[in-house]
């Protein structure tokens, strides 16, 4: 029986969360164990993620996690706790150094995306983010009315995120980087080019640009089969390509490291705004369960068949508030069990 340690969060963190145990328990024997994180765990020991957490994810076969933060743990004082500094401490614990987030708009959904329908068909994409490194791991700080990030990337660093790249590429990598202004992009570019010469020589490979990156993503996101970036350009971009798919409600992502578990969680935040009305999509968090049964438990079958049914749900009219329909976090359940069922 796999272990998985679920982690709700904050916000509709909790709502969602119950609707992928749901779902999840129609998939076979998964023993499911759920512990405080993020602002929940700020309020209830002063941190966002305690030792005890951090273990029982270290033990666990998969963690999957809802969502964190919202206004009311929002400060600028940097002495007191984030809820987000439990999610870098987790991916940090855990060695999860690659972030993977596919795109691929459904066409059920695309007139709901912003691109017209003729522009985002065919989308098929991933963003691979190098997740441990860069400017939100370098020092920091403040004094006499000064403040600085550092960014820092090691040759080690980049080469495992590009191999996870190449690896995963059907064709195609597009490295993004800003090699025209940052020492750490032309390491970066330096890297993944011998990396490339020197392993992976029959795969394409690109470099581009992080604001050149940005505008042809909108322009022509057919164009793109993986996209390789550091930690800040991927966080940005890949809740840019969430849009293509008609909302951010929409896109899982698998965080990934060594020989531990892997980290499953979707791309959206915990809308406060929304949290205790019923109405929040679950889409997002299946599909990530759908990730974590392929890539952390090696259930590919089930994680097919969870795929396929948020698809024929959708294609059979499915649609949340988010989506430009009523549909709320029950009923949008109730819809992929009912075709996960039929599967």
């Amino acid at each position: 029986m796999s272990r998985i340690v679920t982690l709700p969060g904050d916000g509709i963190g909790p709502e969602v969360m119950a609707a992928a145990l749901e779902v999840l328990g129609e998939l076979g024997d998964l023993e499911c164990e759920e512990h405080v994180f993020g602002g929940a765990a700020i309020d209830a020991h002063g941190t966002a993620l305690t030792d005890a957490v951090l273990a029982a994810c270290a033990g666990a076969d998969a963690v999957l996690l809802a969502a964190v933060g919202g206004p009311r743990w929002d400060t600028t004082d940097p002495a007191a706790p984030r809820p987000e500094q439990g999610l870098l401490g987790l991916r940090k614990g855990l060695g999860l150094y690659a972030n993977l987030r596919p795109v691929r708009p459904v066409p059920a959904l695309y007139d709901v995306s912003p691109l017209r329908r003729e522009r985002i068909d065919g989308t098929d994409l991933l963003v691979v983010r190098e997740l441990t490194g860069g400017i939100y791991f370098g020092e920091r700080g403040r004094s006499d009315g000064r403040a600085y990030d550092t960014c820092v990337y090691t040759v080690e660093e980049i080469e495992r995120i590009a191999r996870t790249a190449f690896e995963a590429a059907r064709s195609r990598v597009t490295s993004v980087d800003k090699a025209n202004v940052l020492e750490t992009s032309r390491l970066w570019r330096e890297t993944v080019s011998e990396l490339h010469a020197r392993e992976f020589p029959n795969v394409q490979l690109e470099h581009l640009l992080v604001d050149n990156a940005a505008m042809q993503l909108i322009a022509a996101p057919r164009h793109f089969d993986v996209i390789l970036t550091e930690n800040l350009f991927g966080d940005i971009l890949s809740d840019e390509a969430a849009m293509l798919t008609g909302s951010i409600g929409m896109l899982p992502s698998a965080s990934l490291g060594g020989d531990g578990p892997g980290l499953f969680e979707p791309v959206h935040g915990s809308a406060p705004d929304i949290a205790g009305d019923g109405i929040a999509n679950p889409l997002a968090l299946l599909l990530s369960a759908g990730m974590m049964l392929r890539h952390g438990l090696g259930r590919h079958d089930e994680a097919a068949a969870l795929e396929s049914a948020v698809d024929r749900a959708l294609a059979g009219g499915l649609r949340t508030r988010d989506l430009g329909g009523d549909a709320t976090t029950a009923e949008a359940t109730r819809a992929v069990l009912d075709n996960l069922e039929g599967a």
